[in-house]
C-alpha cells in the first residue's frame, strides 16, 4: 500500500525514505467495492482521497435525479469534496466507486499536521491545488470556447482509457451531453479519421 501516493509525492516533491516513513503515520488505507460511497451530499467530507487503485467518480444530483459528473478519480488522482473538506459545511457532491478501489485517506487533523510540521508536504498540496485548478480553468474555457468534437477529444487525451473502464452513459454526463449524442460525436470523430 502507499506505493502510487509515494511515487506521485516523489515526482513532485522528492522525499528520503524516513520522511516517508514520517508521512505514513498520517494515512490511512481504505477499500470501496464497486459503487459504495466514499462521500455522500449532505455529510462534512472528512478526508482527501488519494487514488491507488481503480475509478472514482464526482457528482452531483439535481431535484429531477439527473446526475452530473464533476470529475473522475483514477489511480494517481486526488478526489475530494474540496469545499466541503475545507470549511467542515455539508458535502455538495456525492462520492462513489465505480470499480473496486484502494484509496489513501488522509484526515482533515492530519492534513493540518503536515502542513504545519512538514515544508515538503505543504509544496506537494500546493502543487495539486494548483493543478486542479489549472485543469478547472482550461475545463471552464473548453465548455464556452470549443466545439463538442474537441471537448471530447481533449477528454480523451487527459482520460485515454477511460471509455473501457467507465460507462458512456458517465462520459456524457462529465461532458454534459445526453449518451445518445455523446454516440454522435464519437461516429464523426471516428469518420472523419
Amino acid at each position: 500500500m502507499y506505493e502510487v501516493f509515494f511515487q506521485s509525492f516523489n515526482n513532485k516533491v522528492p522525499l528520503t525514505l524516513e520522511e516517508q516513513a514520517q508521512i505514513t503515520k498520517y494515512l490511512t488505507p481504505k477499500k470501496l467495492r464497486k459503487k459504495q460511497y466514499l462521500l455522500q451530499e449532505g455529510d462534512v467530507c472528512k478526508s482527501i482521497a488519494f487514488v491507488e487503485k481503480g475509478v472514482l467518480r464526482a457528482y452531483s444530483v439535481d431535484d429531477a435525479s439527473m446526475e452530473y459528473i464533476i470529475q473522475f478519480g483514477l489511480e494517481g488522482w486526488i478526489i475530494s469534496d474540496l469545499y466541503s473538506f475545507l470549511t467542515a459545511e455539508p458535502a455538495t457532491y456525492n462520492i462513489d466507486a465505480i470499480e473496486d478501489c484502494e484509496l489513501v485517506l488522509i484526515s482533515k487533523r492530519s492534513h493540518e499536521e503536515l502542513l504545519q510540521t512538514m515544508p515538503k508536504y505543504e509544496t506537494f498540496t500546493r502543487l495539486n491545488v494548483t493543478g486542479a485548478y489549472l485543469a478547472m480553468q482550461r475545463r471552464l474555457t473548453s465548455i464556452i470556447s470549443s466545439s463538442v468534437e474537441q471537448r471530447y477529444e481533449d477528454f480523451m487525451a487527459i482520460y485515454p482509457h477511460i471509455a473501457e473502464r467507465v460507462p458512456q452513459h458517465m462520459i456524457a454526463s462529465y461532458m454534459g451531453l445526453q449518451p445518445e449524442t455523446l454516440s454522435r460525436v464519437r461516429r464523426r470523430i471516428a469518420s472523419n479519421k
